[in-house]
């Protein structure tokens, strides 16, 4: 399963329904009806290649579009500013997982070896 990465709180956020929007400067490598799991780990991952051990599973989701962060967005991204040149995904099909499953945290869009089922 394709999984991606937000440190904390804004996973927590995401799994219950008050981060709507995650934002980045890339667009991500998905189909609209594709899941995604988000995994929460507590630190930044820097350069490519790093990982940590520490993540865990906390939702999954599906991106249903990708368009130009804007203003009026920060409160749906949970953001602390806006900044133009970023990219808003809309988060929709939210599925909180309620299992503390531990899963890799890694950057960009990666595999992890989860089945849905075990959510």
């Amino acid at each position: 399963m394709k999984a991606l990465s937000i440190v904390a709180p804004g996973g927590a956020r995401i799994a219950c329904g008050e981060k709507t929007l995650e934002v980045r400067r890339w667009v991500p490598d998905l189909q609209p009806d594709e899941d995604l799991l988000i995994v929460e780990n507590s630190r930044f991952l820097h350069i490519d290649g790093e990982e940590d051990q520490d993540g865990k599973a906390v939702a999954v989701v599906r991106v249903a579009s990708v368009r130009p962060f804007r203003s009026t967005d920060i409160a749906a991204a949970c953001a602390s500013y806006y900044e133009d040149g970023w990219l808003a995904w809309e988060l929709t099909n939210l599925r909180p997982i309620s299992c503390s499953l531990p899963v890799l945290a890694a950057r960009g869009i990666y595999e992890v070896p989860v089945d849905l089922q075990m959510l």
